[in-house]
């Protein structure tokens, strides 16, 4: 009886652990698109810090990371128990802001050049000769990069909770448990090794062999250009991601979607879903920031008389 019951229970675990396992591959490939977001923007957050404080900084802010999911998962675990309609509209709302976010991105990047006089950048150079900008301090830098860990953590929680919400609660648990864990090791353990890639590459530069101080050359030319890169790959995520949430909320936009992909045939209808999803998630995005920007000037103008 006492080996039945036992074997029963390892039967009971390791059924568990299975779809544990099979479910954790799904949540980690969904939300696999905001890591580049969330690893460009916490690279970004840390860099201009001294490089001797640049390690603690990111240990602060993974500290902070990891409180920030443990306020997380409860919320997630009580909103599928007592609010399991609400997965979805949390989900579309927060794919909406992963697109705004982007095309406010795109917007700064495209339309928000300040222009100046000749005199009037000349008069900005010296000020700021008589008196440097005052540099953020590491206390504000972390605590900002906290908040942004925030909204990008409740974006990973909300996706594995649609991933999971029809699971049962150990489940549930486990699988957000063990996303959280992983996401947040993985991504602050990669952003440790960004930020340290040109002391890297400066290190190798100044050794006594030419291949070393060649390498060290290659490493602090490229070091530049990764960020660049992953500042793109994050912005692309946005989209994709974003709009791919929104999409899968709109049956008749999604079902569209999975239509064309079979009516291209392969190769491409591996390729049409994302591109179809990135520009949704363009349009929508584009959509929500005319509205905000257009709230903006009105509140603007009634504040103005």
């Amino acid at each position: 009886m006492a080996a039945g019951s036992l074997l029963t229970l390892l039967d009971d675990i390791a059924s568990i652990l299975d779809d544990v396992s099979i479910l954790s591959k799904k949540a980690a490939a969904k939300t696999a698109g905001v890591l580049g977001d969330d690893l460009a923007l916490n690279a970004q957050q840390v860099s201009g810090v001294v490089s001797s404080r640049e390690l603690p900084v990111v240990w602060a802010v993974a500290k902070g990371s990891f409180v920030n999911k443990l306020i997380l998962v409860p919320l997630a675990l009580l909103i599928s128990a007592f609010a399991p309609w609400a997965v979805t509209p949390l989900l579309m709302i927060g794919g909406l802001y992963l697109c705004f976010e982007g095309c406010e991105k795109l917007a700064h990047l495209f339309f928000h050049h300040e222009k100046k006089t000749p005199q009037e950048a000349a008069q900005k150079i010296r000020d700021l000769a008589a008196k440097p900008p005052e540099t953020e301090s590491e206390a504000e830098r972390v605590k900002g990069a906290v908040r942004t860990d925030f909204v990008l953590s409740a974006e990973i929680i909300a996706i594995t909770l649609g991933i999971v919400a029809a699971e049962d609660f150990t489940r549930q648990l486990v699988v957000l448990s063990v996303i959280a864990i992983v996401m947040t090791v993985g991504v602050y353990g990669l952003v440790a090794g960004i930020v340290k890639f040109d002391d890297a590459g400066l290190y190798l530069s100044e050794r006594s062999g030419a291949v070393l101080r060649s390498l060290g050359r290659a490493i602090l030319w490229f070091a530049p250009w990764l960020m660049k890169s992953l500042s793109i790959a994050g912005t692309a995520a946005m989209f994709l991601v974003g709009g791919g949430i929104i999409t899968h909320g709109i049956p008749p936009l999604h079902h569209a979607i999975e239509e064309a992909a079979h009516a291209v045939g392969q190769p491409l209808a591996a390729v049409i879903p994302a591109l179809l999803n990135g520009i949704s998630g363009l349009v929508a995005g584009t959509v929500v920031l005319l509205i905000f920007n257009g709230i903006r000037k009105l509140r603007g103008r009634s504040s103005h008389p």
